[in-house]
């Protein structure tokens, strides 16, 4: 019996020994890396928080311990959001940008440079720009139309007014045009009484409308309003009340940006940088300045077909003067705002993050304005990964769409820009019900989207003597120390940062630029209305449609890498050393120009030129007509003569995946083994961030798009690092990945070799319960603690009693247990299904936190053969507590102005009604033994 035993071990020692050799040799590791394997986690990586601030009441001491409170959490930074605010506190609330408020926000400063955080804010309270400051004549504006119908020989003799009352004292007349019956208009505000003569923005507004006038025809008299939206700033501050802004004048933004250039000036260099949140402004359409720009940058006057605008018909003429309008819009919001908002905050020595979606305009463009471009995701993404809860009555649809968010990230890599922000987990759960456990694959679905820096949504400021659950704002996960889910959140923090920490220092690797026609969807998306914004909440009518979308969703199913192209940025590519170049840091392939209706003359000029200097271009269809009003029948014959002279370029290919192999590019197969990745170059070495969001195990030889000498694998859960197997394979390298659902990696390749461990790959050998009992206490948490207990079967402490049933904090299980451990095995712990998060010890060792799928970790050096000690702390979410507080109604803590507290569905709150919500250790927890395989 012991020679066997012998034997077995003296072949288990060979065996390790031949496969050791066999990986040494395959991973050919001769050299040393150039650099560390785990690049430092910089201010910068770590993710940061929105801030806000409730009614600014916020005080010295308040905003000391919750700084202190992020940073040792492992936060880099924080924004400040001035929000609506408490009943009960109007006596503490500070107006926004009062000298007392920027006493708190230079105390902010030199607290967060104390303690190595930094330090962003909103140029406003809420959301969007706006406040006390925006004069009538700068607020959002729209277009208001009135016709008066006009008989031959008949004297019109009237004062024109505006038939809204509520826009009385706001509209201005800005134009007034007849039109006869064959659709000739003339301009008759001159004949207006005291009016000036062409009425331009520069001038004064008409003060007495009055008009007199003898048709020599029948016809119809339209008076051209500049209406208000008399949209006021959605969840204002105290001080920051009043109109939204209008988002297309240059003029209305400098006027806004005067009060901001003195309050911040003692704060240039010491603040961070200036947010502008998603694109709310709702039903503006119109400015002072339109008409003029229509015509400067259309080329033609508007009011020529005033008729054909007011009364919207099925027409190709209507179709194109809607494009008109649609693209002057978004010149206009570009030009006049997003570009000049940027260069006054650079200006002021602040950079600027912002939320393009929503916009009236072409996001990529609007997105690549700002230092940093921010995406958001709002609800609840599915995952198939076992226990990623997805409870119907505790989530709402996630708006989320991979293609809407590459908008984002391509907008960065167009301009070789090394962050692109989220407002992460926005509306995740219902209140209290957001584990860390839903925000890590959300974050994986981030980073593989191309976004490398998560802002959370977010964190309430609310002071240390108010009573639990403390301040709240009415959308948020709330990441702050009230919160259970704040004890164990560094844990998500430091994943998030060392992830982020190699992303941002990486830059893109795609291989295709995807031209997006935006000029269809200006064309033909809702022609029943003048303002088209493409928003995250409506993207299944003007993307999902569209070739444009089918062709990246193909796309993306086959592995291939791409970013979407504008017509801006198409003007600036070269081909050079054989790619596509639009700045230093990316290099592409080719550009595919997807099935589409309308392209401008000189993007096909621009795409023929590219062709003829030697890049691949592919057409998947050629465009039949130029978009817009003004000349279009010349433009239209120019471009079909151009297409007839490039008949090669123009056929579709049998399908885009063959046509890019033909060219020479390839789509990773590794989604087609169930792998999500994102492939980026760093430093010389192809690198790919990969996630398993599936409901199996994956452990495959998966073929990626690289010859390598070796292959580090780098876990970003635990910092575990070591060289991969590999086989050569042609142009590919077949590379072994074992990942559990819920896990991901990073898969450094290199064409040297690397000096390191081994990566360990397991195989399960056996499972073994612990059976013996729990001993359960309870901390840090409330309303009450409850009695200690002794448990023999896991399951939720809630089913313990009432007592068990409110409470929310943490619960520390403790057991004792005699193992056998054996030589060249390796142990894995396996807490099974966790309500929440988990720290745990072996033989009062801390091993880890675990806080989403798999709860597994390895404890293979701290188990001892013989007797072990085990201890586990469980925090759970604050559910519970808060269904109980609501039930007992021992106190109101919902006290909040404006929305107060609304649920998920944005109904009013009542956590009185919830079931208790499982918490602790549901469920056998066992030690799983592995050989290496």
């Amino acid at each position: 019996m012991k020679k066997s035993k012998s034997m077995n071990k003296i072949k288990t020692i060979i065996k390790f020994i031949l496969t050791s050799l066999f990986i040494i040799q395959l991973s050919c590791c001769t050299q040393k890396s150039v650099e560390p394997q785990w690049p430092s986690v910089t201010t910068e990586s770590k993710p940061w928080t929105r801030w806000w601030w409730m009614g600014n009441a916020v005080d010295e001491q308040g905003i000391t311990a919750q700084l202190e409170a992020f940073s040792k959490a492992g936060l880099g930074g924080v924004e400040i959001t001035p929000i609506y605010g408490v009943k009960g506190y109007e006596d503490q609330f500070l107006d926004y940008l009062s000298p007392k408020w920027l006493k708190m926000l230079g105390y902010t400063l030199k607290e967060a440079k104390r303690l190595g955080l930094k330090v962003d804010m909103v140029m406003g309270t809420g959301w969007p720009y706006g406040g006390s400051q925006v004069k009538p004549e700068y607020a959002a504006s729209k277009l208001q139309i009135q016709t008066y119908p006009l008989t031959i020989g008949q004297t019109f003799n009237k004062t024109i007014e505006i038939d809204d009352k509520k826009q009385r004292g706001l509209a201005s007349l800005v134009k007034i045009i007849y039109v006869n019956k064959d659709g000739k208009s003339t301009d008759l505000t001159s004949a207006l009484e005291n009016s000036n003569s062409p009425l331009t923005p520069q001038e004064k507004t008409i003060v007495k409308n009055k008009i007199v006038y003898t048709p020599t025809e029948d016809g119809t008299l339209y008076a051209i309003f500049c209406g208000k939206t008399r949209q006021q700033v959605k969840r204002a501050a105290p001080g920051g009340k009043g109109y939204t802004l209008d988002h297309f004048s240059k003029t209305a933004f400098d006027d806004y940006a005067e009060p901001f250039t003195d309050a911040l000036a003692p704060f240039q260099n010491k603040l961070h940088g200036i947010f502008n949140d998603s694109y709310e402004v709702y039903g503006a359409d119109f400015s002072p300045e339109f008409l003029n720009e229509f015509k400067q940058r259309r080329g033609y006057d508007l009011m020529d077909y005033i008729n054909i605008l007011n009364e919207k018909p099925d027409t190709e003429t209507y179709h194109r003067l809607l494009c008109d309008y649609r693209e002057t819009l978004s010149d206009m919001l570009l030009n006049n705002f997003a570009q000049n908002w940027h260069s006054w905050a650079n200006d002021n020595s602040f950079e600027t993050r912002y939320q393009a979606h929503g916009s009236p305009g072409n996001l990529i463009d609007l997105w690549a304005s700002a230092d940093i471009p921010e995406c958001e995701v709002f609800g609840s993404p599915e995952f198939d990964i076992p226990g990623y809860r997805h409870i119907t009555e505790n989530c709402r649809k996630g708006d989320y769409d991979k293609m809407y968010l590459k908008f984002c990230s391509s907008a960065a890599h167009l301009q070789g820009k090394e962050i692109v922000s989220s407002e992460s987990f926005t509306w995740l759960r219902e209140h209290f019900k957001t584990a860390l456990s839903h925000c890590k694959p959300v974050t994986d679905n981030f980073f593989l989207c191309g976004i490398n820096h998560m802002f959370l949504h977010g964190a309430t400021y609310s002071p240390a003597d108010e009573k639990w659950p403390g301040w709240k704002f009415y959308a948020s996960v709330n990441f702050n120390p009230n919160n259970t889910i704040w004890k164990d959140a560094s844990a998500l923090f430091a994943y998030i940062g060392r992830c982020q920490a190699i992303l941002q220092k990486a830059q893109t690797d795609n291989d295709i630029l995807l031209y997006y026609p935006i000029y269809d969807a200006y064309t033909t998306t809702h022609p029943d209305k003048l303002l088209f914004q493409l928003s995250l909440h409506s993207i299944d009518e003007y993307l999902y449609p569209t070739s444009f979308y089918k062709t990246a969703r193909e796309l993306d199913k086959e592995g291939f890498s791409f970013d979407f192209l504008s017509d801006q940025f198409l003007t600036k590519c070269e081909y050079k050393n054989n790619g596509i170049i639009i700045n230093d840091k990316a290099t592409y392939k080719t550009i595919i120009v997807p099935e589409m209706h309308h392209m401008p003359l000189e993007s096909m000029k621009k795409l023929i030129a590219l062709k003829e200097a030697g890049a691949q271009i592919i057409f998947m269809d050629a465009p039949k007509t130029v978009p817009g009003l003004n000349n279009y029948k010349e433009k239209e014959n120019e471009l079909q003569k151009m297409i007839s002279s490039n008949e090669n370029l123009f056929f579709k290919p049998k399908d885009i995946k063959t046509e890019l192999n033909n060219h020479n590019i390839f789509g990773e197969k590794a989604y087609r083994y169930g792998l999500k990745i994102i492939r980026k170059k760093l430093n010389g070495d192809i690198i790919y961030f990969a996630a398993n969001h599936t409901a199996s195990t994956i452990d495959k030889f998966i073929p990626f798009n690289v010859k390598a000498k070796s292959v580090l694998l780098m876990n970003p859960m635990n910092s575990t690092s070591g060289l991969a197997q590999i086989k050569p394979n042609g142009k590919t390298t077949l590379i072994r990945i074992q990942l559990e659902p819920g896990e991901s990696i990073f898969i450094r390749t290199s064409t040297k070799g690397i000096n390191t461990k081994l990566w360990h790959y397991l195989k399960e050998e056996k499972t073994t319960p612990i059976k013996e009992n729990w001993q359960l206490t309870f901390k840090d948490g409330g309303p009450a603690l409850p009695h200690d207990t002794v448990i023999s079967t896991l399951q939720s402490w809630t089913n313990l009693g009432k007592s068990y049933e409110a409470f929310s904090g943490t619960g520390v299980y403790k057991t004792s247990l005699t193992f056998n451990k054996q030589d060249n095995s390796f142990y894995k712990l396996d807490l099974g299904d966790v309500r929440e998060s988990a720290r745990v010890y072996v033989n009062g060792q801390f091993i880890t936190t675990l806080f989403a799928q798999p709860y597994k970790t390895d404890i293979t050096a701290a188990l001892k053969n013989g007797k072990n000690e085990l201890e586990i702390e469980v925090t759970n979410l604050a559910a519970n507590r808060v269904r109980n507080l609501e039930q007992s109604k021992t106190y109101e803590w919902k006290k909040f102005y404006e929305i107060n507290m609304v649920d998920i569905n944005y109904k009013k709150f009542d956590a009185a009604a919830w079931e208790a919500t499982p918490s602790g250790l549901l469920n056998n927890v066992n030690i799983i033994s592995y050989k290496e395989n």
